[in-house]
């Protein structure tokens, strides 16, 4: 609740989990857990170091999520007008109010190709760029990062957690490949993507006013601002690297040993922590389908409610400057609701 209640460590949250990570971790190397070593220890250490860069797959190819910020960043500075150009005219040929929605759509179903943090990136400059109030560019982004969270998780190029569960589900009794996410997930996904956009079409219609005159500009920020961006995003993910190894014996103790509708439930909790380190504990082939269906789902849909949530959200609050407050604002009520509504699917369509 600090970063809510205390503005020094809403501007600094990525020191701040920092410290809360390495406190779990610390803390988490008084718990016993058989067959599993819990704590400080090399490992972790060399893997918060580089899993910043090498985090992600982007057609096929490992790439760092610092090397694609950097390279982000970099191209803005030196391109900007000639983006901000493009941009101005694809907006004279096509309304506002079709952009939004289409923007959304597509890079929720994109994003399982190109990688979630791509597609972020993407998202941030058009997002940046747009003729609107930052009020209503909040909203849409958060939105956005919803469809792009949930879209990456159809196939293992999209985000680490899709990796990991198609990696534990590849033997018996489930055999998982490269379509198994998306021949599984898709029926719940791709409809929960367009509803996003047709949520962002109505966000916009209600909260932007066509008479408000704004230009349409990419900030092109200064070489310290990029370097400092790609830094703070570097240390944020060390930070959940932290958080999701201080906090693994509390999920392999009692989390994996509830009921599948608590489960869904409790892993809420991934709007906090890394829901890679989280499906890595919890996802079995010794799981029924049903409950391998309802933990995935809920950990994607609860990634979109605060910005800790998954690296999409980091990326996009860190370029837009939207501080925790004003993420959960709109994420908390989106995030619940898409979680009620699924879990009512999953009860009567899936015997959940």
């Amino acid at each position: 609740m600090l970063p809510f209640a205390i503005k020094k460590i809403e501007t600094n949250l990525e020191i701040f989990l920092f410290i809360c990570g390495s406190a779990a971790l610390t803390i988490a190397g008084f718990a016993s857990v058989p067959g599993e070593s819990t704590g400080w220890n090399t490992a972790i250490i060399i893997e918060a170091l580089t899993t910043p860069l090498n985090i992600t797959n982007i057609f096929g190819m490992p790439v760092g999520i610092v090397q694609v910020v950097l390279l982000a960043g970099f191209l803005i500075y030196f391109f900007n007008s000639v983006i901000e150009r493009e941009i101005s005219r694809l907006i004279d040929k096509v309304s506002l109010k079709a952009i939004i929605p289409i923007l959304i759509i597509i890079l929720g179903l994109v994003s399982s190709v190109i990688s979630a943090i791509l597609a972020a990136i993407l998202l941030v400059e058009i997002i940046c760029a747009l003729p609107i109030k930052k009020e209503v560019k909040v909203k849409i982004t958060v939105i956005a990062c919803f469809s792009i969270g949930l879209g990456a998780a159809l196939t293992p190029l999209g985000e680490p957690l899709s990796t990991i569960v198609v990696s534990k589900l590849a033997g018996a009794p489930y055999y998982a490949d490269f379509w198994f996410l998306l021949k599984r997930l898709g029926f719940y996904i791709i409809p929960m993507i367009l509803l996003l956009g047709v949520v962002a079409f109505a966000t916009f219609q209600r909260h932007h006013n066509p008479d408000t005159r704004l230009e349409c500009t990419v900030e092109k920020g200064s070489i310290n601002e990029v370097l400092l961006r790609a830094g703070r995003v570097y240390l944020f993910i060390m930070a959940l690297i932290f958080l999701g190894e201080g906090f693994k014996p509390l999920i392999l103790e009692y989390i994996i040993q509830i009921p599948a509708q608590a489960i869904y439930w409790v892993n809420i909790v991934s709007a906090v922590l890394d829901n890679a380190t989280i499906a890595a504990a919890e996802i079995s082939p010794a799981l029924s389908s049903e409950q391998i269906n309802a933990a995935i789902l809920s950990l994607l849909i609860s990634g979109g409610i605060l910005i800790t949530g998954n690296i999409p959200n980091i990326i996009a609050a860190g370029k837009l400057g939207i501080s925790a407050r004003e993420w959960a604002k709109a994420g908390i009520p989106l995030g619940l609701l898409l979680m009620f509504m699924l879990f009512l699917i999953l009860f009567f369509s899936a015997g959940f």
